[in-house]
């Protein structure tokens, strides 16, 4: 099997790691470091895993760090309570609320809490809304932005390009769309958002110069759907049973891999393509948060 059309978002993110770490030092030599606040509510087992790598991250580029973790039972009042301190500390120029968040809690009202200028995750209306007008002052969400950094870096080529990206949610699918579909360098492409009410997908995907696939359906992208050439980006993260595995699971994404790395042109492997990246651009937003607040 050719490794040589292999998008490997593990280097990719070193990359920007290494351009950060040059940011940060200027920004220390001028008596800031970087904050950055995790709040995690409960115990999800993928959230802890999540939220541990980006601590972990944090630490290694030099950005200080504190993580908050709060019962599952929290009220949502407990949890504004502890966004308006964080949103107050002078130290920290990031925030991340870590979703899942339990049921009693809505998610938008806490999106829409952050502040604007410490929402590094690009989840609060005011940075939707600009993203949605092509306004580069706000956050983007890390996995779309992620995702165009693997494209832009790679050399793919969207201009005039058919995109189609599978899952329309809010975190992965709509803001691609509108990243994709800006009128600029990197971006210029057609876009079509498809999803389970979406008729006859197969030839949706046929047709694409790329396929972003977030609907979180394990190896739900088979060869029959790639066009020879395009260029697959693999978003999904799916626990599957394996007999062979220590665990007896093991993780697999939205697409074949096996079957449709033969036939595309530039394909990302999961793990080790775009998860990475997202941890990445986390800290890229952390950081650009900390250089506009000085």
């Amino acid at each position: 099997m050719s490794q040589n059309n292999l998008i490997d978002g593990r280097a990719i993110a070193a990359q920007i790691q290494g351009e950060l770490t040059q940011r940060i030092a200027a920004l220390k030599a001028r008596g800031v470091q970087p904050g950055l606040a995790f709040v995690r509510v409960g115990e999800d087992p993928a959230s802890k895993v999540y939220v541990g790598r980006k601590e972990k991250t944090s630490g290694e580029l030099g950005i200080f760090s504190e993580t908050h973790v709060l019962p599952e039972a929290t009220s949502a009042a407990d949890l504004l309570k502890l966004l308006a301190k964080l949103n107050a500390d002078s130290r920290l120029h990031g925030i991340l609320v870590q979703a899942p968040l339990p049921k009693q809690i809505r998610q938008e009202v806490i999106y829409a809490t952050v502040l604007p200028e410490k929402d590094v995750d690009g989840f609060n209306p005011v940075n939707v809304g600009k993203l949605m007008l092509g306004d580069d002052t706000g956050f983007k969400p890390c996995t779309p932005a992620g995702v165009m950094e693997l494209l832009i870096r790679s050399n793919v080529k969207t201009d005039g390009a058919e995109v189609v990206i599978l899952g329309r949610g809010n975190i992965v699918g709509k803001p691609m769309a509108a990243m994709l579909c800006q009128k600029g360098r990197h971006a210029n492409s057609t876009v079509t958002i498809c999803h389970s009410a979406t008729r006859d997908l197969k030839a949706h995907c046929r047709r694409a110069d790329i396929i972003v696939a977030a609907m979180g359906v394990a190896e739900f992208v088979k060869a029959d759907m790639v066009k020879p050439g395009a260029t697959v980006m693999d978003v999904g993260v799916n626990r599957i049973a394996d007999a062979t595995s220590k665990t007896g699971t093991r993780l697999v994404g939205d697409v074949a891999f096996a079957e449709v790395q033969p036939i595309a042109g530039r394909i990302t492997p999961n793990p080790g393509g775009v998860g990475p990246m997202t941890i990445a651009m986390l800290m890229q937003n952390t950081v650009r948060a900390a250089e506009q607040a000085t």
